[in-house]
């Protein structure tokens, strides 16, 4: 599988995996408040901070969502309309250099999820790649404008089917190689009841589906189950939404993570990372003493003088194994052989110990 790169950063299997911390609307239509969740993202261990660019004409029809009644999902809670939401959690666009230009103060990676074909234009010059959200895997026209770029494309895929992941795929794939497929459930309750939707195997799907395409996960769960599991199965993608504080009001930061628990997850994902390992079976060099101390050797349980024919009322095996010993899997060969020197009981056999038999 080649490896990505964005922004100078190496992406694919062999390499940590990539943390994306998606501040979303989290800013609270604040610019300053944006820039400083920049900083936090970056010293929770964040590799990149993504924004949303939307407004909300371009995103959301007001009729149509008026017209929808109670069928709303988790917004069906929010005190004002879905338009008026929107509205209120948009980024103004004039924002971008000065957040482009504060994540690279932050050493970090600025890019977005743009939600207009203007919008793709205009974010353009600042990002090193395009993250697709799952609402947006249907707008094959966006997603094509987005690849005609030339640059990485993240696909998310929430609350879609195989087949509306492939007709994304092809268009992304006939414009570039370089993808990063994302397993995605679209439920914005934070409810822990949403683990039974998470559904990872599908990334073992996606990787017969896509053998050299790179996988990921945009998670909205809490805690840290989820993104543990993905890279486990081959996810080298994270995206999770960011916060100060779960307790703000606002649409995305009931399931988002703080700085303290962001940080727990980079910190148990490079640990299960180091322990996931290359693959190759072996006698690591943190065991080579306790190839010793637990493995049995054939011992004698006897005197033996020369000449003696050894048989099995003479051996046993017991704990340790020095380098020149015999493993049990030897008695067979043992057994029948002649003592070439004088051997204490208690000794483990070695093989100049022995002679063959006649």
């Amino acid at each position: 599988m080649p490896d990505i790169d964005i922004a100078g950063r190496a992406i694919g299997l062999a390499h940590p995996t990539y943390f994306i911390a998606d501040v979303a609307a989290n800013h609270d239509g604040d610019l300053e408040r944006a820039k400083d969740l920049i900083y936090l993202c970056a010293e929770a261990g964040a590799d990149a901070a993504k924004f949303q660019h939307f407004t909300a004409p371009t995103i959301v029809s007001d009729y149509g969502f008026r017209s929808l009644g109670s069928q709303q999902s988790h917004q069906a809670a929010w005190q004002k309309s879905v338009f008026e939401v929107y509205q209120a959690a948009s980024l103004d666009v004039d924002w971008t250099l000065a957040l482009k230009e504060t994540c690279d103060k932050a050493g970090i990676t600025f890019f977005t999820s743009p939600y207009s074909f203007d919008l793709v234009n205009a974010v353009d010059p600042y990002v090193p790649a395009y993250k697709v959200g799952s609402g947006d895997i249907t707008w094959l026209e966006i997603i094509d404008h987005m690849a005609s770029k030339g640059k990485p494309m993240l696909l998310a895929c929430g609350a879609s089917t195989a087949d509306d992941v492939s007709r994304a795929m092809a268009v992304v794939q006939a414009r570039t190689r370089d993808v990063v497929l994302m397993q995605c459930n679209t439920n914005y309750t934070a409810s822990l009841e949403n683990f039974r939707y998470i559904q990872l195997n599908v990334l073992r799907t996606f990787a017969a589906m896509y053998p050299d395409v790179t996988l990921g996960l945009s998670d909205h769960t809490p805690g840290h189950a989820t993104v543990l599991g993905a890279v486990a199965l081959g996810a080298r993608v994270v995206e999770k939404h960011f916060t100060d504080s779960t307790r703000r009001e606002g649409p995305d930061h009931a399931f988002s993570m703080d700085p303290r628990t962001w940080r727990e997850m980079v910190d148990r994902t490079r640990e299960l990372e180091q322990a996931l390992g290359t693959g190759v079976k072996r006698v690591e060099d943190n065991e080579r003493d306790t190839v010793v101390l637990q493995r049995r050797a054939i011992r004698l349980r006897r005197d033996v003088p020369t000449g003696h024919i050894l048989t099995p009322g003479d051996l046993e095996v017991l704990r340790p194994c020095p380098a020149d010993g015999l493993a049990p899997w030897h008695l067979a060969d043992v057994i029948g052989r002649t003592a070439a020197t004088a051997l204490h009981a208690g000794a483990h056999l070695r093989w100049q110990d022995l002679t063959s038999p006649s």
